[in-house]
């Protein structure tokens, strides 16, 4: 990955300038800030309803940092409310050699639909998208955006290809074109392409469009493991 983000920094090195400022500049990171605080205010019960929940269902950690590929390359920690059970590397090792056919659905999209590593009260959270409200603390802390393409790890950056350049201009999203265009119902590469669109084409009026249509998405859980 590192030489990939070397790659996209390379690339506007050639016309004189470092990486540049993520796109949207002051405009889209005060609407991160307003938003974000908006929510955590108005969602502060829901919030405490799923911590309790996550806590008590195998009194493991309530939060799970995984992590991502942020704007220009930068790793951060990506939060979560827990879904896995606490060994879930182990589990999941176990169960792809036993199980070819989902060792070669986790090589081409890096998911499972039927993840034995979820708990029951994971599979609720990641059908609602509850577990990634804590990824307001990730806009707040300006590794993420409100609107943006899909945090990536390190692999998946590399399937992206010379639009991983487009990936990294732009801090990645709590919510986005792909989230409200089908999600996983999509290939990978048509995930590319939304992001690369969504990047070449950013408007304010377009992130206000797409966290309108995230609401309706979720609630139709469409395509969502």
């Amino acid at each position: 990955m590192r030489d990939v983000a070397k790659s996209a920094n390379a690339g506007f090195a050639q016309v004189g300038v470092d990486f540049p400022p993520p796109i949207g500049g002051l405009l889209k990171r005060s609407f991160d800030i307003v938003g974000s605080v908006a929510g955590l205010v108005l969602l502060s019960p829901l919030f405490l309803m799923v911590a309790l929940l996550v806590k008590l269902s195998d009194n493991g950690p309530i939060f799970y940092g995984h992590k991502r590929i942020g704007r220009g390359g930068r790793i951060f920690s990506c939060l979560k409310f827990r879904t896995m059970v606490t060994d879930g590397e182990r589990v999941l090792t176990a169960y792809l050699a036993a199980n070819p056919e989902a060792n070669a659905e986790w090589i081409a999209t890096r998911k499972l639909k039927n993840d034995p590593r979820v708990t029951r009260v994971g599979q609720v959270l990641r059908k609602l998208s509850l577990d990634e409200l804590p990824q307001i603390l990730n806009i707040l802390q300006g590794d993420m955006s409100l609107v943006g393409p899909r945090p990536v790890v390190r692999d998946e950056l590399e399937i992206y290809g010379s639009a991983a350049v487009y990936y990294l201009k732009s801090r990645p999203g709590l919510t986005g074109l792909w989230q409200v265009s089908g999600r996983n119902d999509v290939s990978y590469d048509t995930r590319v392409a939304f992001d690369r669109h969504y990047v070449e084409n950013w408007s304010m009026f377009q992130d206000i469009r797409i966290i309108f249509k995230t609401v309706p998405a979720v609630w139709m859980s469409r395509g969502s493991y």
